[in-house]
């Protein structure tokens, strides 16, 4: 039997053309799959905290379609960064945006990369809220939740004349990012989100080493070839 189909959405403010390499690793493994078409502009009516009901719509009408080409009732959904939360309101049943999604109809698994599923940042906050009191955890039992986590930098409080140096300024960026989402920024995470934002009671949580939350600058991250041979194997 075939696997379902995979749907990919992008993490916020990305496009999909930074996917079509990770769709083209999950070709090569036999997983058909599709990108949401998200440009950056896509995402500016978000921006300051706005909901993400643009995102939601776009999800929407990409997994209906792969729905109708491959002739099937689900699809597996493969989220990056803000996708895993976005694709966590899709799943549900309460009105967001003056509609009821319904998604957990339509998805097998979800996969998470890197997603903050928890916030303190002030904006983020109004949506990450209202996903985590209507949906905690891995909330619907049809759905097989997977969250994929890196352990690639531990936030560092560092004086900005030592920031020249490449490793420094990134756990430097990685302990501003971490303090912003959980609290606290010397932890460990992919140097934007930090482990215990990126996992979920109830979900199958994974932790890879050396993964960052992004390939920019050819780093490993989540869809680095000997990355998704970790995660892609929960899509069978």
């Amino acid at each position: 039997m075939a696997a379902l189909p995979t749907v990919i959405l992008p993490g916020y403010l990305a496009g999909a053309s930074e996917y079509e390499p990770l769709r083209q690793e999950l070709e090569a493994r036999g997983y058909a799959a599709r990108v949401v078409p998200l440009q950056v502009y896509s995402w500016f009516p978000t921006l300051g905290g706005r909901p993400v009901t643009p995102i939601l719509r776009a999800l929407q009408a990409t997994i209906q379609r792969t729905q109708a080409e491959f002739a099937v009732d689900r699809v597996n959904l493969v989220a990056h960064s803000a996708g895993g939360w976005i694709a966590r309101i899709y799943l549900g049943s309460v009105p967001y945006g003056g509609q009821v999604w319904q998604g957990r109809e339509h998805v097998a698994t979800l996969i998470s990369l890197g997603s903050p599923h928890t916030s303190r940042e002030r904006w983020t906050r109004r949506n990450l809220d209202f996903v985590n009191t209507h949906y905690p955890g891995a909330f619907w039992p049809q759905v097989k939740y997977v969250c994929v986590a890196g352990k690639a930098i531990q936030g560092r409080r560092l004086g900005l004349g030592s920031l020249w140096r490449q490793e420094h300024y990134l756990a430097w960026l990685a302990y501003n990012s971490y303090r912003l989402t959980a609290g606290q920024g010397e932890l460990w995470g992919d140097g934007i989100t930090p482990l215990e934002a990126a996992h979920l009671a109830g979900a199958i949580n994974l932790t890879i080493p050396d993964c960052h939350h992004s390939g920019r600058g050819g780093r490993r991250w989540y869809g680095s070839p000997e990355v998704v041979d970790r995660w892609a194997q929960y899509l069978a």
